[in-house]
């Protein structure tokens, strides 16, 4: 399911197997990507940016620190002295985007997240201009990653992109669908040796290494950091707690392998857990932007909507607008100007005065409103449907990040509270303010103690220092009125994730400061129908990679060589549930997964039935889940495999991968198809571990011949299969 990371389609053992020279950090932002990467040759390494060629004008191209996430398809014959450019990307996309949004594509991030469509298909930009070119979420996401690949290979053409450890980030919150389109966006752009890192991990990790030498004296056992990530497009909570490294595994394990960054990093007295994280936001500077505009568009049009083409002008002013009006020391007025329509260009020209005061009421009042810690998020509609975005049902951040450290007080404790009811939720506050009784304590579970703010919207000190007001008449006592927590300087937001991935890049060496990070959510598989549902915990929000959980309690009956459905769920707030609890179905706690339609097959052709099976989930080092059905007192195992690019329709339709729906054989064919293949190529096949692998005409060496021509025979003898009907999960 969620990969954080993929082998090569086309696996080159000698190019995929040896460390790459280069380390490569990949921020692909909703409104920009940054580069940054470690030259690992160097000694001491340090982590440098790479400033990206990209055109600024028609006929002028400049290297920046960032790349605008915009992708601009320009009329034809209208690109003066380039008439062969039918598209760009970077800067001068963004400021013709800004003119002209029915020509170019922005926020391609929170598309490919969009669960209401089908992610693959052609369906940017938005009401789009009829002669322009529709591409995919997944499309518009390589075109930027292509770029990158080029601008890199023409820098550094001995060690092109594609064969570089190349890590890329996304939010914390990307569901699993997302994060598998952006590994295809990233292997449409020819990039194979990708890996996957959060965004406000790899925000932490750029703090950690800018204070390399002290960051263990800025922070103690026992504390709670919040990382607040807001940019472009979304709104990410995460919380890490910092924990004695003697209760780190990772750290163990690097003891054992005895390197000198590893011994060096036992040294350490703490050690960095990511626990939770939020639910998916699509909340952010785009937002802010639109409201600006509608707010705009009122003073310039108060008595009907304006024409596409200036409301097209307005988004783009806005933008400027809200820019300068959220930082100190610029004019505290500023004129608005759109052309007129039709032949009164000039004459019939739109003007409006917005002044800061203004422009600060409307949004740290409507993003950043002061609201009760009991405050929940409103569940009405967005009001910017038109768009296309499932933008976040309630724009007050506030309301969100009150809920988030109430659900999470207790995650990730020493110990979890001994309750089958989500964590804090039965805990009772009144007002702005922690009731008394167990105030004290309750305090102190709720409230961070360090906050780390990224992303482009925390640009602003105005929006910065709102937030730090919210928690201060939150969480202030009578005794500490000025209580404020530690706030962690990112004096580069635009660069911060970038960094923080390429610093990630080198902790997979085991040079560096690891995170250790749970799931940080749960998985249910539903039983039962109707009103009768019910859900049981297959794998709990605190499993770490390497863990298996098998429902010993729990014996189901399934049946074999008929369709079967698997209806999976997913929570980001039930972090206490334990493998094998059975509770009630509650869609506010529980958000539904695609299910899964299969047959489950045997080597036996007709068996058909009910067998008793156990359930058995695994979270493997890759960060995949695996879900098999294990027999009862029976070697046989079914191995569930999730198609999850089937899903991208919709999200709430079951899967229809051909795959799925050719059936799943048992463990025991797959080990024996297995061993017929390490014996057929063996060079010494006297000393194969699994000659005597039990098949279906025999053992695997009693079938196995050394002859390769024979294989497919020796495989259909072994199977009990005919070869018509083996099933794409065999072939895989």
């Amino acid at each position: 399911m969620n990969s954080n990371t993929r082998q090569p389609a086309e696996f080159d053992p000698l190019v995929d197997t040896l460390p790459s020279r280069f380390v490569v950090g990949i921020d692909l932002g909703t409104t920009n990507s940054a580069v940054n990467y470690v030259d690992t040759d160097q000694d001491p390494w340090s982590i440098k940016t790479f400033k990206i060629p990209q055109q600024v004008s028609v006929n002028e191209t400049e290297a920046l620190e960032s790349l605008p996430s915009f992708y601009f398809q320009p009329i034809l014959g209208n690109a003066q002295n380039k008439p062969e450019l039918d598209f760009c990307v970077g800067a001068w996309a963004r400021d013709e985007t800004a003119k002209s949004t029915r020509r170019g594509i922005s926020s391609a991030k929170s598309w490919l997240c969009h669960s209401g469509v089908d992610r693959s298909a052609p369906l940017l930009p938005w009401n789009g201009a009829e002669d322009v070119r529709r591409l995919s979420p997944i499309e518009v996401s390589a075109a930027y990653l292509k770029h990158i690949a080029a601008a890199w290979n023409r820098q550094f053409p001995l060690f092109p992109l594609d064969q570089q450890d190349v890590i890329v980030t996304l939010p914390a919150s990307f569901d699993e669908v997302a994060r598998e389109l952006t590994i295809a966006a990233a292997a449409q752009a020819g990039l194979s040796r990708i890996f996957l890192i959060e965004e406000p991990q790899a925000a932490f990790y750029a703090w950690v290494y800018r204070h390399a030498e002290d960051w263990q004296h800025r922070v103690s056992v026992g504390q709670k950091i919040l990382v607040c990530d807001i940019g472009g497009g979304t709104t990410d909570f995460t919380l890490i707690r910092v924990r004695s490294n003697t209760r780190s595994k990772i750290l163990n394990e690097h003891v054992a392998a005895d390197t000198t960054d590893s011994a060096e990093a036992f040294k350490h007295s703490v050690q960095f857990h990511r626990v939770a994280v939020g639910d998916h936001l699509i909340l952010g500077g785009d937002n802010l932007d639109l409201a600006v505009a509608k707010f705009i568009e009122k003073k310039l049009s108060s008595d009907r909507q304006l024409e596409p083409h200036q409301w097209d002008a307005l988004v783009g002013v806005s933008r400027n607008v809200k820019e300068s009006m959220l930082i100190p020391d610029q004019p505290d007025v500023m004129t608005v100007n759109l052309p007129g329509r039709g032949s009164k260009l000039v004459g019939g020209s739109l003007q409006a005065e917005v002044t800061r005061d203004e422009i600060l009421e409307l949004l740290l009042e409507g993003f950043l409103p002061s609201v009760s810690i009991n405050a929940v998020p409103q569940r009405h509609q967005s009001g910017f449907q038109e768009f296309g975005l499932p933008y976040a049902s309630d724009p007050a951040i506030t309301r969100y990040l009150g809920s988030f450290l109430k659900t999470h007080a207790q995650t990730g404790c020493e110990e979890w509270p001994d309750t089958e009811a989500n964590v804090g939720l039965d805990r009772k506050v009144e007002g702005d303010r922690v009731d008394q009784g167990d105030s004290e304590q309750w305090l102190r579970e709720m409230r961070p103690d360090i906050v780390l703010f990224n992303g482009g919207f925390f640009a602003s000190p105005f929006l910065k220092q709102r937030v730090l007001q919210q928690l201060n008449e939150w969480f202030a006592t009578d005794d500490e009125p000025d209580w404020m927590p530690q706030v962690l300087e990112n004096p580069r937001l635009d660069l911060a994730v970038a960094q923080g991935a390429a610093y990630y890049g080198m902790v997979r060496r085991d040079r560096g400061v690891r995170i250790a990070a749970t799931l940080a959510r749960s998985y249910y598989i539903e039983i039962g129908g109707g009103s009768q549902s019910q859900a049981v915990c297959i794998m709990p929000g605190s499993a770490q990679a390497g863990e298996s959980f098998k429902l010993n309690d729990r014996k189901m009956r399934l049946t074999i060589g008929q369709p079967v459905e698997f209806r999976l769920l997913v929570s980001s707030v039930r972090l206490a549930d334990q493998p094998g609890l059975v509770l009630p179905l509650d869609r506010e706690q529980l958000t539904a997964l695609p299910p899964i339609r299969t047959v489950l097959k045997s080597n036996r052709r007709s068996e058909t039935g009910e067998l008793q099976v156990q359930l058995t989930a695994s979270l493997t080092e890759l960060g995949t889940i695996d879900l098999a059905c294990q027999e009862i007192d029976q070697d046989r195992m079914w191995r569930l495999q999730f198609d999850v690019r089937s899903t991208t329709q919709t999200d709430v339709a079951q899967h229809q991968g051909l795959g799925e729906s050719e059936g799943v054989l048992d463990e025991t064919v797959w080990s024996a198809a297995e061993s017929i293949l390490q014996l057929t190529f063996a060079t010494n096949r006297e000393t194969e571990i699994k000659a005597n692998v039990k098949c279906s005409g025999g053992t695997a060496m009693e079938i196995a011949s050394s002859d390769p021509k024979q294989l497919i025979h020796s495989l259909k003898s072994a199977l009990g299969i005919d070869r018509e009907q083996w099933p794409m999960s065999l072939l895989r």
